[in-house]
């Protein structure tokens, strides 16, 4: 009987062997040199205790312990995790509780070279993979790393304001993924699937209270039969946050205006915003319905809203390098990479009243509504499944932002729409002979509405339309774009140890977009030009093929080779500016296609009698025309730019060592060495940048100058990041077990600019997670306790490229750079859980 023979399917059917409990080893906790304490007291009791069980059956290892077999589906079939030839990390059901990783950013804190950033405004986010992601500044630019929840693909950056609980597992998969996961996946996917019905009645009610943020949250889950054939599960989670993550330290300051029509200047007054940020408000809730009313035929229908508000846009932006140390903007305040603390003020009463998007007492905000029904259907012939996913989805994001971060007069409003339908179906075969057949297509028809207006100190018309009388300028840009994508695979297994697989997706994509500054100050029109478009009808069409070789060399020892390639379609930046000072404004909305091709090698076993997992990845992908965003200083002028190229290369050592001599220990890390660097590419000088800094070179389209950063590395690319951690669980009474856990993260220094500024450079930090729990009536209640970031470090996962009206001279030898702008992590917290199920 093979390894998948023995394995539970995920749907509730049984197959001839063990009921697996379907335990993914979380392959991402590395070796740290000096670690913790605990982690290490873990590993040596680990190592102590493996000595003279090699020879364990198989009936002492499924009592005493050992690793657990892993199932995903990253192949669009069930498979065991150590036969698939797939860089993949995952986590099971029991390990996203036990961690509570309940949003895209929590499972990339516990996921080696998975970075997420939360930006204030753009995309939302800055999602990268082993140093290749996309910068957060442009709207348009969808994201390197997809994002799929239950089979939908999101490109979205704002998915990661949506909270994902309840769920059944979690699969990241690294480098390019073109076959198997719709589109736009050139550097990774982060797949979420969430919890079916199950077979019996069952139900969970879960309460916890975080202490750093003063934030309690109520979860409940119901979830069972209602027939023989029918089954339904709803899911609830709300929280809600009384202060917050991150202190504001701002004070009020003078904002006066001065109207263009009659010159009388206004004095207004803008007040610091909430001390405690972001004070998020939340509520998700899943219906899930399932009906089987054959063996062949199983309907699936999944409805989801998510409601998200904080009373900050950019409550985590800070200045962290500056070059006097010091704001450019507010000389009074220093750049500190290490205190949590924000420079927020609200908009001045006036402005906020009468700014679209605006509120009437000028406070900040954002605003994520969301909506969305993803139905599956599978169909089982005697040699073929065919699966269907159909998904529609809606947000909206609005919100007002205190736009220079830092105590100044640039603020903004801002409404997004985002409308999705996508269908994509496949047949996988089944026959007894060595080839079957993948077939399928992907359907996707999008929509983005998006409405912005920029705000400035000093900046009135009491002639303007109604709405904009403090408005600096407004935007509105629509892109409707269509993709039609079929794709094909051969699976052929040559001989029982040995198996070859080819596949190719085809995309045709096509974007329809126009972009306009309706109203521009008369005062400002030599900088924003008044009534501007810009308007492009763009066809992309791509082959991306892909092949693998697998061998077994033993039952317990895979190794595989592949050659991959990916795409992700151009665009058109929809949250730029149109620049009277840039000599061509139209080009820099436009943006090309970002391929990606290379080779991925891998050994993968299970040793000593299923105690030891140990996997090994080498790889090496081109990333062509990467598409990166750069706010240009002197022009004023957001550029959408492809990079010529970029390579990511590294190798990759995972483990997970299960003795059987101690039940209920698990030990787990990795060890990654990744280098991410540009290749033939003369990008823009940041703001500032000297001639001995490297600028200028050639200046380049739209006058700006550029710098040449072949051999400089990409955004958020450490060299080296490891992790180490470990969980235990024991029966410490009648009925009543114990667990605790603890894991820590090592990450190199890297450079959150994606545009090699040296004040973005962010040193290398260690963190460390712990929980521990106790559970009664054989697991009826649990307490818990769960801390994150323990060791309180702040670092940031990108940068908003140059910070708004800081740097000068650039090119020049006395220029002065920019302030650097990021995104900061959360703090420390820590949440005191109870549950009761039933």
């Amino acid at each position: 009987m093979s390894e998948c023979a023995e394995v539970a399917h995920f749907q509730g059917r049984q197959y001839a062997g063990k009921e697996s409990q379907i335990m993914s080893s979380r392959s991402i906790c590395r070796v740290l040199c000096g670690s913790t304490a605990l982690s290490t007291a873990l590993l040596l009791a680990g190592v102590a205790h493996a000595q003279g069980v090699e020879n364990a059956t198989a009936a002492e290892t499924a009592v005493q312990g050992g690793v657990e077999d892993i199932v995903v589906t990253a192949r669009k079939r069930e498979e065991s995790i150590q036969n698939i030839p797939v860089a993949v990390s995952a986590f099971s059901q029991a390990q996203i509780d036990r961690a509570d990783l309940t949003s895209v950013e929590k499972i990339a804190a516990s996921t080696p070279q998975l970075t997420v950033g939360r930006a204030s405004n753009g995309s939302g986010a800055q999602i990268s993979m082993r140093g290749i992601g996309s910068n957060s500044t442009s709207l348009g630019i969808e994201q390197s790393v997809a994002v799929i929840v239950d089979g939908a693909y999101s490109g979205q950056g704002r998915v990661i304001n949506e909270g994902f609980f309840d769920l059944a597992r979690v699969e990241v998969l690294k480098g390019p993924q073109a076959l198997f996961f719709g589109k736009n996946a050139t550097a990774g996917v982060v797949s979420l699937t969430t919890a079916d019905p199950t077979d019996e009645f069952e139900g969970r009610v879960r309460a916890g209270y975080e202490f750093k943020a003063e934030q309690a949250v109520l979860e409940g889950v119901i979830s069972g039969p209602l027939s023989d054939t029918f089954g339904v599960r709803f899911a609830i989670r709300g929280s809600k946050m009384w202060g917050g993550y991150y202190r504001n330290v701002s004070e009020a300051f003078d904002y006066p205006t001065t109207d263009f029509v009659t010159g009388v200047t206004t004095p207004h007054e803008a007040l610091p915003t909430p001390n405690n940020q972001p004070r998020e408000k939340e509520l998700l809730a899943r219906l899930t319905l399932k009906w089987e009313p054959t063996s062949r035929l199983t309907v699936n229908v999944k409805g989801t809203i998510n409601y998200n508000r904080n009373n900050n846009n950019s409550w985590n932006y800070v200045a962290f390098g500056c070059q006097s140390g010091f704001s450019t903007v507010n000389p009074t305040t220093e750049c500190r990479d290490d205190n949590f603390v924000s420079h927020m003020n609200k908009f001045p009463v006036a402005l906020g009243e009468e700014t679209p998007f605006g509120k009437d007492d000028g406070s900040l905000y954002n605003y994520y509504r969301a909506w969305g029904l993803t139905g599956q259907v599978g169909y089982e012939l005697d040699n073929i499944t065919i699966t269907s996913v159909t998904n529609y989805s809606r947000n909206k994001n609005s919100w007002a932002c205190s736009c220079a971060y830092q105590a100044a007069g640039v603020y903004a409003t801002e409404g997004t729409t985002w409308r999705s339908f996508s269908n994509e179906t496949r047949a996988l075969t089944s026959f007894d002979g060595p080839v079957n057949l993948m077939i399928g297509a992907l359907y996707q028809k999008t929509k983005r509405v998006f409405d912005q207006n920029v705000v400035f100190a000093g900046v009135e018309n009491s002639a303007a339309p109604a709405g904009m009388r403090y408005v600096a300028y407004s935007k509105n840009s629509e892109t409707e774009g269509e993709t039609i994508s079929p794709f094909a695979q051969v699976i052929w297994d040559v001989t029982d140890a040995l198996n070859f697989t080819a596949g190719v997706r085809y995309t045709h994509e096509t974007k329809d977009s126009y972009f306009v500054q309706p109203y521009v100050n008369p005062s400002l029109t030599g900088l924003f030009v008044p009534n501007a478009t810009v308007a492009a009808d763009q066809t992309f069409t791509n082959w991306s093929p892909e092949a693998t070789i697998a061998y077994k060399v033993t039952p317990d020892i895979n190794v595989y080779a592949a050659y991959k390639t990916a795409y992700k379609s151009g665009g058109l930046s929809n949250s730029g500016i149109y620049s009277g000072l840039s000599t061509t404004p139209d080009e820099d909305f436009l943006f090309d296609p970002e391929k990606a091709k290379g080779f991925e090698v891998g050994f993968k076993s299970t040793l000593f009698d299923r105690q030891l997992r140990f996997n090994v990845t080498g790889y090496r992908f081109k990333f062509s025309n990467l598409q990166v965003d750069f706010f240009n200083a002197p022009t004023f002028a957001y550029l959408t730019i492809n990079a010529g190229a970029a390579i990511s290369k590294g190798i990759e050592t995972e483990f997970e060592y299960a003795p059987h001599g101690v039940e209920g220990l698990t030990l787990r890390g990795t060890l990654n060495y990744n280098s991410s660097k540009y290749r033939n590419f003369l990008g823009p000088c940041f703001a500032g940048q000297t001639i001995a800094q490297g600028c200028p070179s050639p200046t380049g389209p739209g006058g700006f100058p550029l710098q040449d950063l072949s051999g400089k590395s990409t955004s958020v690319a450490p060299k080296w990041t490891a992790t180490l951690g470990g969980y235990y669980e024991t029966d410490i009474g009648a009925d009543t077990t114990f667990g605790i856990g603890a894991d820590a993260r090592y990450s190199g220094s890297y450079l959150a600019s994606a545009f090699g500024n040296e004040l973005s450079h962010v040193d290398s930090y260690i963190t460390f997670d712990a929980s521990a729990k106790v559970g009664f009536q054989g697991g009826r209640w649990e307490l818990a306790v769960l801390g994150k970031n323990l060791t309180n470090r702040q670092y940031f996962l990108g940068a908003h490229a140059d910070g708004p009206l800081t740097g000068s001279g650039t090119g020049t030898a006395a220029g002065i750079s920019a302030d650097q702008i990021g995104f900061g992590t959360i703090p420390r917290t820590v949440m005191l859980q109870a549950t009761f199920n039933y």
